[in-house]
């Protein structure tokens, strides 16, 4: 009878293990990034910070470049620069891209955090913005962008199937008429 119940408690041992195991492979199924957009009264400028998880940065410059980077190297740091670059847009009025100055960022086991600023505009010449960080490398890779204007705070949400979209302000002008190419 004792091995019999020994073989019941090392087979629930086992299912729990396995689950467990299961568990932590599944918990970084979902692929996120956070990008905060604020005006800054006091310096009069749009201020931008990203946050993605550190091994999805790794795993991104790992693939597309074939080598280790570490990213407290400011070589590595204008490699990440560069590519970062090419997908976050900001893009005004007229639909021109807007120049989006990098500040710098901040890297640990974590995360990456990245620093950027729109200097002296204020969050409303923003009429659209292209997110697609990381969807080349992870396609089901989600990017939230949080728009705080004045503390209005409004979020949109970028994907490989919605790489670029207007601001609710830009939404709210289009449909007044205000911008141009608009009705």
């Amino acid at each position: 009878m004792s091995m019999q119940r020994f073989r019941l408690n090392l087979k629930a041992l086992l299912a729990a293990a396995l689950l467990c195991v299961s568990a932590a492979a599944d918990a970084h199924r979902f692929h996120m990034g956070i990008t905060e957009l604020a005006y800054n009264p006091r310096t009069k400028s749009t201020e931008i910070v990203h946050t993605y998880m550190a091994h999805d940065i790794e795993a991104l410059l790992m693939t597309k470049y074939q080598r280790q980077f570490d990213l407290g190297d400011p070589k590595d740091q204008e490699v990440l620069r560069k590519y970062v670059d090419e997908r976050f847009v900001l893009k005004g009025r007229d639909n021109a891209r807007l120049q989006v100055e990098w500040i710098g960022m901040t890297a640990d086991s974590q995360s990456v955090v990245i620093y950027q600023e729109l200097k002296n505009a204020p969050l409303s010449k923003t009429a659209a913005i292209r997110h697609s960080i990381l969807v080349d490398l992870l396609p089901d890779q989600v990017n939230t962008v949080n728009l705080n204007d004045g503390g209005a705070v409004r979020s949109l949400t970028f994907s490989a199937a919605a790489p670029e979209q207007p601001t609710a302000r830009a939404t709210a002008q289009a449909q007044q008429g205000l911008l141009p190419g608009a009705r």
